[in-house]
């Protein structure tokens, strides 16, 4: 008898850990739809096996991060993108934007990185902080004035990455030129205070892929959009 309860409880060990796997590497939302896919990285995914990330046929795009700021540069960008072009990822990249840095220092910081030769879709701009010091009008002011400088350097205007509650509080009729993908980490799709469409849905931060090791954004275009609309178009 003793030897049946040990077994039983055994089994009950053996089964509660699958179910935690399960629930930590299981089923995804890119396993379960017919979304196109993608993801937003940086050097805090550290090392990427791309052969294994290639092999995954649900990732069609990735966004690197390049730049920040005047002077800050990601150290696995380079290496990054031209692996995920080897491996059949349309890449593209983004600069995180500061509001209190001089407009052109950071466009020739972001153009020292993006190349228009490296690139399958448009820049984009990451906005996710405003001073404290700046009014919302000094901000949008300071913001607008660096999506010109980008869209003249590379004659087209940026996406515009945003979270739904920044974008509400900060940004609602600000940039309604400019395509959007926004972040809400949910199992519902945002909607913004405007009612406007966007492309992408940034759904969670703490994705599971193999080829990285931890948390990796994913993202998925909305509706009937298409990566075609996020092409670069190279002059």
């Amino acid at each position: 008898m003793m030897e049946m309860k040990t077994l039983f409880f055994t089994l009950v060990g053996i089964l509660s850990a699958v179910y935690c796997h399960a629930q930590s590497y299981g089923i995804q939302c890119e396993d379960t739809c017919n979304h196109i896919h993608g993801l937003d990285m940086s050097h805090y995914q550290g090392d990427v096996w791309w052969e294994t990330l290639g092999d995954n046929s649900h990732m069609a795009y990735v966004y690197f991060k390049a730049t920040e700021g005047k002077e800050t540069q990601d150290q696995t960008y380079k290496r990054n993108i031209e692996l995920a072009h080897r491996y059949g990822l349309k890449v593209g990249s983004y600069h995180f934007y500061h509001a209190n840095v001089p407009q052109q220092l950071q466009l020739r910081n972001f153009m020292s990185q993006c190349r228009p030769g490296d690139q399958d879709l448009i820049p984009m701009i990451d906005i996710e902080k405003k001073p404290k010091s700046m009014s919302t009008y000094e901000f949008c002011d300071s913001l607008m004035k660096f999506l010109l400088l980008v869209e003249e350097a590379y004659h087209q205007k940026p996406l515009l990455y945003t979270g739904r509650n920044f974008y509400n509080n900060y940004l609602l009729g600000k940039v309604d030129d400019y395509k959007l993908m926004v972040a809400q980490y949910s199992d519902y799709e945002p909607q913004l205070a405007d009612d406007r469409d966007y492309i992408i849905w940034q759904y969670t931060g703490k994705g599971r892929i193999n080829g990285v090791n931890g948390y990796v954004d994913k993202s998925r275009l909305m509706g009937n959009h298409s990566l075609r609309e996020l092409r670069f178009r190279r002059w």
